[in-house]
């Protein structure tokens, strides 16, 4: 029995964990709050990485909304990959956190814009009851790589 729990508290504190934390930076001695830095590979797009900072507050019940994102072009980035992704103009949610126990996340979204043809990634937080208006962007263009097409340009 006493082996099960160990088992389940490890297994706990595990969870806790990010795996694609790369970084952590304690705000001070007498604060609860972090700034984690992670990295994230965009799951359609694998030729882009993006890093992201953001506050942790160990003791609270709720995260800050504030982040940070810088994408860059870490890889191929091929036509075949530009096909597969969303290009609505509200573009599509590669990556969720929970950053409260109150229905509070951070997003990481991707829309394309086809007239410059460049990947914009925005990270912003969501609070399902009253919204908020903190957010980061952070665009990769396609300039230089397979994927990349000659705009068609309106003539006037």
């Amino acid at each position: 029995m006493r082996k099960k729990l160990l088992v389940l508290g490890f297994s706990v504190l595990m969870a806790g964990c990010d795996s694609n934390e790369v970084g952590d930076v304690s705000l001070g001695l007498l604060t609860t709050k972090d700034i984690k830095l992670n990295v994230l590979t965009d799951p359609l797009i694998p030729g882009v990485t993006c890093h992201v900072a953001s506050i942790e507050a160990n003791l609270d019940f709720a995260d800050p909304s504030d982040s940070s994102i810088s994408c860059r072009q870490t890889g191929e980035i091929t036509p075949a990959m530009i096909a597969a992704i969303d290009k609505s103009p509200d573009g599509d949610i590669v990556f969720k956190k929970s950053k409260s126990i109150f229905f509070k996340s951070m997003k990481i979204r991707r829309i394309f814009d086809a007239d410059s043809q460049t990947l914009m990634y925005l990270s912003y937080s969501t609070k399902e009851t009253s919204g908020s208006f903190k957010h980061s962007l952070s665009t990769v263009p396609l300039w230089g790589t397979q994927a990349y097409q000659q705009p068609v340009t309106a003539q006037k």
